[in-house]
């Protein structure tokens, strides 16, 4: 009976204060790749003015009266993340690509030719965009000077050592020899692993899922010089990250009689999933037949979200130990937390569109997202005050550019794009900013088209190995290349 306690006890403890919330966890679903058709992407997504494609509604719901008529595309996308590692000076490297559908949609087109009312075209669009794809794989390893990941348990243990509950963490530690009562005070917890330095550490992390954004579209044109849009999106996401920490160290045994571990490593797994809803609204105002501007307002996206998480522990060559203990595991259960909300910050997105002798077009959009107004919630509000209130201070503002041209040499269309988007961080050295380059080429049938884009895009970022306890952070840098190809009808 004590036992069965015990184990609601550790479960009950979990789910209400050892849930680890980041900013990192936020951002993932706050900052938004830029996916779509191989037309949009070859152009860097500067289509705020432009319209006339699927995945330009995104930006300007208002951008689908720019179809003559009925429209369907389906695009299919290569996708490669390179991520190059730095860490204490040891540098790494790792490559992952997938392919998947992109973007598929279509839209109808219904013009009024009678002259009987000023609002003469209604565009109706249904369209699904892949906006992130969490497809990636890391490894960092190199020789820590100072700190093990060991602290990352004594965090725990200490933590929870002066709450109501006992969590799991703080047995996974103690039940691994990782950590142990202090001999001077039994209620603060130290590392049984022997200090000195030079700790080798490496991560192998992969990930799976996506963001899908499912969009219903209406929009209407006044006098052909006025065209205004709206948007209803539904979003999905389904992300699981599986990670694995090794250390290893060879420093003298510890001076006093606690056991001294030599090898660590701690596997983790967490599955996060759930749905969301946001809103656009947007015009485009055509000057002449050739000068086009508009403005865009995209809502924050309300999230409900859940996380499952698994977690493995560990050690070898424990000294100091009964016999047949040198080689020590715990294996958690699964835990589900309670579902939790995520709202993510607006957009304010204003574009310029000029078209020159109906053979090509230079677009240039200018949008701003404040990254600060991200937040959490469920159903005890308190639970994500401190992170929130982090989260107020460590994001900023951030604007972001994209600038794409089109030329068209009889039925073949050349086009070329520039993105960069400020770092959400007040820090630079967080996240940096992005930097991307496009080119891409389609081939006008008649009937139907045929479009081909590739995209380069790069950032700099440091990657934490633990969530708590240990301060170092690899430095990377993250490389992505896109090839995409659409059929157009």
């Amino acid at each position: 009976m004590k036992k069965i306690f015990l184990i609601a006890a550790l479960n009950i403890s979990f789910l209400s204060i050892a849930q680890e919330m980041t900013t990192a966890d936020a951002l993932r679903y706050a900052v938004e790749n830029m996916n779509g058709t191989a037309r949009f992407r070859g152009m860097s997504g500067a289509f705020g003015a432009v319209g006339g494609d699927l995945s330009a509604i995104s930006i300007n719901p208002a951008g689908s009266l720019f179809f003559n008529n009925n429209f369907a595309s389906v695009t299919v996308s290569s996708f490669n993340n390179s991520n190059n590692a730095n860490y204490f000076g040891t540098k790494s490297k790792e490559n992952f690509s997938t392919l998947d559908l992109n973007q598929v949609g279509a839209v109808l087109v219904f013009s009024d030719a009678s002259g009987k009312s000023d609002w003469n075209k209604i565009s109706v669009a249904l369209n699904y965009d892949n906006t992130n794809n969490f497809d990636n794989r890391m490894f960092i390893a190199g020789r820590n000077p100072s700190n093990s990941i060991s602290q990352y348990f004594v965090d725990q243990a200490n933590f929870i050592a002066n709450t109501p509950f006992n969590d799991y963490q703080y047995e996974m530690g103690y039940d691994t020899y990782i950590i142990n009562p202090s001999e001077d005070d039994p209620n603060v917890f130290v590392s049984n692993v022997s200090p000195g330095g030079n700790y080798y550490q490496d991560y192998f992390s992969t990930s799976n899922g996506y963001n899908g954004k499912l969009t219903a579209n209406v929009a209407t044109s006044y006098k052909d010089k006025l065209f205004l849009g709206i948007n209803l999106n539904a979003h999905f996401t389904d992300y699981v990250t599986t990670s694995r920490l090794y250390e290893y160290n060879s420093n003298p045994e510890n001076p006093n009689t606690q056991p001294t571990v030599r090898e660590i490593v701690f596997d983790n797994q967490l599955s996060t999933y759930g749905s969301g809803f946001s809103f656009n609204l947007g015009a485009i105002y055509k000057i002449n037949e050739s000068l086009r501007i508009g403005a865009a307002y995209e809502s924050p996206t309300w999230y409900r979200l859940n996380d499952e998480l698994v977690q493995d522990l560990y050690t070898y060559g424990n000294v100091n130990v009964p016999s047949g203990d040198e080689n020590r595991s715990y294996a958690s259960p699964i835990f589900v937390f309670p579902t939790y909300k995520l709202r993510t910050p607006s957009k304010i997105t204003a574009s310029a569109t000029y078209i020159f002798n109906k053979k090509g077009l230079i677009s240039i959009d200018l949008a701003e997202k404040d990254y600060s107004n991200t937040e959490f919630k469920n159903t005890n509000q308190n639970d994500f005050r401190d992170l929130n209130s982090q989260m107020s201070l460590e994001l900023k503002k951030a604007f972001e550019l994209r600038i794409g041209g089109e030329y068209k040499i009889k039925q073949w269309s050349l086009r070329g794009g520039y993105r960069f988007e400020e770092s959400p961080y007040e820090t630079g050295d967080i996240i940096g900013d992005l930097t991307g380059y496009s080119a891409g080429v389609g081939y006008n049938f008649g009937e139907s088209k045929l479009d081909l884009s590739y995209a380069n895009s790069h950032r700099n970022y440091n990657q934490n190995l633990i969530s708590s306890g240990m301060t170092d952070t690899a430095r990377i840098r993250n490389v992505q290349n896109n090839v995409k190809i659409v059929k157009e009808k």
